[in-house]
């Protein structure tokens, strides 16, 4: 399957390797340390039943206590980068994730997912896309990525389609994930200005179950796959997390009417897990923003 199937069978071996981040040496000195990661479901960013050999690596951090109403969506500013020499069997990229479900049942597991990748098995080729993807039962018959089932409806008007290509030149990504208080849908807005965002289009409330209302988690950060015994690819630009860096920027919460707000009491009450730091890593939050990434070569 793919990128939305980042995750989480196999999640439970990565979660072992899991730590708090450790300063690289090539890192800006300031960093110091962020808080260890605490807890992220199992299900929330995907599970891949039929890819063994292919091992998955994350760098992220994520909101998980919501307000008693819930969360109601998330934006955030994403670098991007080209990998041309990207392998099939290998991907990289960077999202947003907000997803609904109590982490007992798999099947409740709700999730939305939108942002940048590198996947030949995707797309059958190296260039940079634009994604969003859906499940409604924990990746097991509902959901795809872009427009390759019924589910996500595109606008129109929209500037640009689910899988379109994006230029590197053209600068970072604003996305933006929100339940319209207007419609109760899941809506999503693109930008190369987080000023100047417009609607992509939208996930019905009806194709969820416990997205319907509200979601309980949200994740930002960047991933990379690879195969089992091979070098892993570079996640973020391939550098150590620093100065001049990967980032994702602008992390705001967004409320039903669309706007966007910063809770006051991040980053402590933020998690933060990176799967191998021997090979990626991230650093601590601040202004709404944090580094991330690593030139990979991990094997397992």
């Amino acid at each position: 399957m793919s990128l939305a199937q980042l995750a989480f069978v196999g999640f439970l071996n990565l979660l072992a390797k899991a730590s708090s981040y450790q300063l690289h040496p090539n890192t800006i000195p300031q960093f110091g340390r962020s808080s260890s990661f605490k807890h992220i479901d199992q299900k929330t960013v995907g599970a891949v039943k039929h890819e063994p050999e292919r091992l998955r690596y994350y760098t992220i951090y994520q909101a998980s206590t919501p307000p008693k109403s819930g969360y109601t969506g998330s934006m955030a500013t994403l670098d991007i980068y080209s990998f041309p020499n990207m392998k099939n069997n290998e991907a990289t990229g960077s999202l947003i994730w907000i997803s609904n479900g109590n982490g007992d049942d798999p099947a409740d597991i709700n999730d939305i997912q939108a942002g940048w990748t590198v996947d030949p098995n995707i797309y059958g080729d190296t260039n940079i896309h634009f994604f969003v993807y859906w499940t409604a039962d924990g990746y097991r018959s509902t959901g795809c990525f872009d427009l390759n089932c019924d589910g996500f409806v595109p606008v129109n008007t929209a500037h640009i389609t689910p899988g379109d290509t994006l230029d590197p030149a053209g600068g970072p990504i604003t996305v933006k994930i929100f339940k319209s208080k207007d419609d109760e849908d899941w809506w999503v807005y693109f930008g190369r200005d987080m000023t100047n965002l417009n609607p992509v289009g939208f996930w019905p409330k009806s194709i969820f179950t416990t997205l319907v209302d509200s979601a309980n988690h949200v994740t930002w950060g960047g991933y990379a796959i690879g195969l089992r015994g091979n070098p892993s690819p570079p996640m973020g630009d391939g550098q150590w997390p620093g100065t001049g860096s990967a980032t994702v920027q602008n992390i705001q919460l967004v409320n039903t009417d669309g706007q966007g707000y910063s809770e006051p009491v991040w980053p402590v009450a933020l998690d933060v897990f990176t799967s191998n730091t021997k090979c990626y890593q991230a650093s601590p939050f601040a202004n709404n923003m944090f580094y991330y990434g690593g030139p990979g070569g991990c094997t397992k």
